[in-house]
């Protein structure tokens, strides 16, 4: 099993079987940030590596590193889960649950790899979701905070501020606002 680190959408997931596939590799299954190859094909770190990293990804090889890619990964679905939920599991619930393991060892490897906390690095994800849907302008700034399970409007607009230095009106009014991709989170 490879661990890809910058693995954020499907074409990623295309980009890296289709990367695999003409470098010879016999791949399995690939999904975001993993990629499972046939076992009689044998794995050079050192061929695959370079690979990746000229296409923007990048190969994991120390388990802390793979935990915590795993790690945002489950948490881009989290944020799925927070919309769609009636009752939504709390972020420790959910990442236990899937990864099987205590959240008090997850939150100590996340944050000694990713040099952010769990929550923080949440807090950015919901953000960059919210100025996604705040560019559509669709909804309302309470629909957006009802939506990604904020307690008021105002809750959201004070994080909004404190995460991005800007207000939310003031994201609104730039001609194009300023996102960030998710492997930059």
């Amino acid at each position: 099993m490879l661990y890809i680190k910058n693995m954020v959408c499907p074409r990623c997931v295309e980009a890296v079987h289709n990367l695999l596939e003409r470098a010879g590799y016999k791949t399995k299954t690939v999904t975001l940030g993993t990629a499972e190859l046939d076992a009689t094909t044998p794995v050079d770190p050192e061929t695959v590596a370079p690979l990746l990293e000229a296409a923007g990804f990048e190969l994991l090889r120390g388990r802390a590193e793979q935990l915590t890619e795993q790690i945002k990964t489950l948490l881009a679905d989290y944020l799925e889960h927070l919309r769609t939920a009636r009752s939504p599991l709390t972020t420790s619930a959910f990442l236990t649950e899937r990864l099987a393991a205590t959240y008090s060892h997850l939150s100590k490897v996340f944050s000694r790899t990713a040099h952010l906390t769990i929550e923080k690095y949440l807090i950015r994800l919901k953000i960059e979701h919210v100025k996604e849907l705040l560019s559509y302008g669709e909804l309302t700034l309470n629909q957006i905070a009802d939506q990604m399970r904020y307690s008021s409007g105002q809750h959201l607009s004070n994080q909004f501020r404190q995460v991005t230095g800007h207000s939310v009106s003031e994201f609104r009014r730039q001609v194009l606002p300023p996102r960030l991709s998710l492997d930059a989170l």
